[in-house]
C-alpha cells in the first residue's frame, strides 16, 4: 500500500466554490479510479484548510487517479485553492517522482521508521 497526506488552504471567500469542486473530484475518483483505497477530505473547523488521506495499492496507482481528476484538480487550484503539499509515506516510483515534479507539487517522503503490527479479529457481529 502507498499512502499519501496532501494539505491546501482554502483561499478568502472560496469555500462554497472549494466544496463544489472537491465534490467533482470525488465524483471523478468514485467513477474512474479502480486502485484508490481512500480518499477522505477532512475542512479545518473555520474552513481555511484542507488535509486529504489518501491510499493506494501501489505508487503507480496514484498515477492513475492523478489522470482521472487533472482537469478538475488543475480547476480547484486555479480558482479556490493554494498551498498545495503532499506528504509520501512510502518511496515515490520513478513515473511518480516525476508526475509530481511536472506538477510543481511540492512533497516530502517518509519512509518507515517502526509501527503497531497488532493482531486484533474483526467481529462479525457487535455484541448488543
Amino acid at each position: 500500500m502507498f499512502e499519501v497526506a496532501a494539505r491546501l488552504k482554502v483561499r478568502d471567500g472560496q469555500l462554497d466554490g472549494f466544496k463544489r469542486q472537491a465534490a467533482e473530484i470525488m465524483r471523478l475518483t468514485r467513477g474512474n479510479d479502480t486502485k484508490t483505497l481512500r480518499y477522505d477530505w477532512f475542512l479545518s473547523e473555520d474552513g481555511t484548510e484542507c488535509q486529504v488521506r489518501e491510499a493506494y495499492v501501489d505508487a503507480a496507482s496514484l498515477i492513475e487517479h492523478q489522470q482521472h481528476i487533472a482537469e478538475a484538480k488543475a480547476e480547484l487550484f486555479r480558482d479556490f485553492a493554494d498551498g498545495h503539499h503532499m506528504s509520501f509515506y512510502g518511496e515515490p516510483s520513478p513515473a511518480l517522482a516525476a508526475v509530481v515534479e511536472k506538477l510543481g507539487v511540492e512533497f516530502t517522503q517518509f519512509s518507515l521508521f517502526q509501527s503497531l503490527e497488532a493482531e486484533i479479529e474483526a467481529l462479525d457481529q457487535v455484541p448488543a
